[in-house]
């Protein structure tokens, strides 16, 4: 089945692309809103990381009165265990894929790949990433929960099982509650995933320090253990 081809912002490294991080945003943002971060991030000069920050479709939104935004999929309530549309989430999973699968043709192997994504971005990017067929690099899990709640999504592939997930949080987060990300932390340490936990003293947001921390665990991912 064919799907559309999602618009992003790419920024290329100064020498030839050899990973790829793909961003995905957060509830009404745009790929415009992370893009900013890739200096900020302070890579070496010759990282060789293609950052890609796609835009999600545009949709209504029901708990924001059905007003059209850039939206991964709606959001019903908000209700934890019935805050995601699963069938919005199930769209754009496959738009995802599609994503990985076109960098993974133009040369660049899953295991250089790594997925992530900041609240409704960080869902869809546990989420697709539990599922995926392929070993990727990382899931990089930002102020965010499972949309499944308090289980693991169905049809978790075991190709990821031993695939490094980064879940950052912040402590006094009031729009996804930080018990959320911890419920999911906790299903996935469960599972035998080999999850890792961070919180911030932040709101729904991310930090300078906790970008220096992202780049390490990004650098460790994709500069450090690559194989040729």
């Amino acid at each position: 089945m064919s799907t559309m081809s999602l618009e992003r912002i790419t920024i290329e490294p100064k020498s030839p692309a050899t990973s790829c991080v793909i961003w995905l945003h957060g509830l009404g943002d745009s790929g415009a809103g992370f893009a900013p971060i890739v200096p900020m991030l302070a890579l070496p000069e010759n990282h060789g990381i293609r950052f890609i920050f796609p835009h999600a479709p545009e949709q209504a939104v029901t708990i924001n009165q059905g007003y059209v935004m850039r939206s991964w999929y709606d959001i019903k309530s908000m209700d934890l265990h019935n805050r995601a549309d699963m069938d919005g989430v199930l769209a754009s999973e496959k738009l995802v894929q599609a994503l990985i699968q076109e960098q993974i043709d133009m040369g660049i192997p899953a295991k250089n790949i790594v997925l992530a994504g900041f609240s409704q971005g960080g869902v869809l990017s546990l989420f697709t990433g539990l599922r995926f067929s392929q070993s990727l690099a990382g899931i990089l899990a930002l102020s965010c929960y499972l949309p499944t709640a308090d289980k693991l999504p169905e049809q978790c592939h075991s190709a990821n099982v031993a695939t490094p997930i980064l879940q950052n949080h912040g402590e006094r987060d009031d729009v996804v509650p930080m018990s959320a990300g911890k419920m999911a932390n906790t299903l996935l340490t469960a599972a035998n995933y080999k999850v890792t936990w961070q919180s911030y003293p932040m709101e729904h947001s991310v930090l300078p320090e906790q970008l220096t921390d992202i780049s390490a665990w990004l650098q460790a991912r994709l500069l450090y253990t690559r194989s040729s």
